[in-house]
């Protein structure tokens, strides 16, 4: 499976461990991807998604998946949330 967030992409950084001699040696930063359901109002059904704490928190902050998907710009969304937004926006429409 995939290190990568649903929502925002969020995938796997490189970066180098500092020694205090400051040997560089190459390392992985890892998203911290947790798996969660999140209630969709519009749909009427619950989605499970792997996506980023720091996506979570965001999706919080805007009021719930359909809010932030809603006002999300599509360049910022991850394949599987563009999906998800074109969902809503059919069903919000009829």
């Amino acid at each position: 499976m995939a290190k990568r967030c649903q929502i925002t992409g969020k995938t796997v950084m490189s970066g180098n461990n500092v020694s205090h001699a400051n040997n560089r040696t190459r390392r992985r930063f890892l998203p911290n991807l947790q798996v969660t359901t999140m209630q969709s109002d519009i749909l009427g059904r619950s989605l499970k998604l792997r996506v980023s704490t720091s996506a979570i928190r965001t999706v919080e902050k805007h009021g719930g998946i359909d809010p932030f998907l809603i006002q999300a710009r599509n360049s910022e969304l991850a394949d599987e949330a563009r999906a998800i937004k074109s969902e809503i926006l059919a069903a919000s429409q009829s």
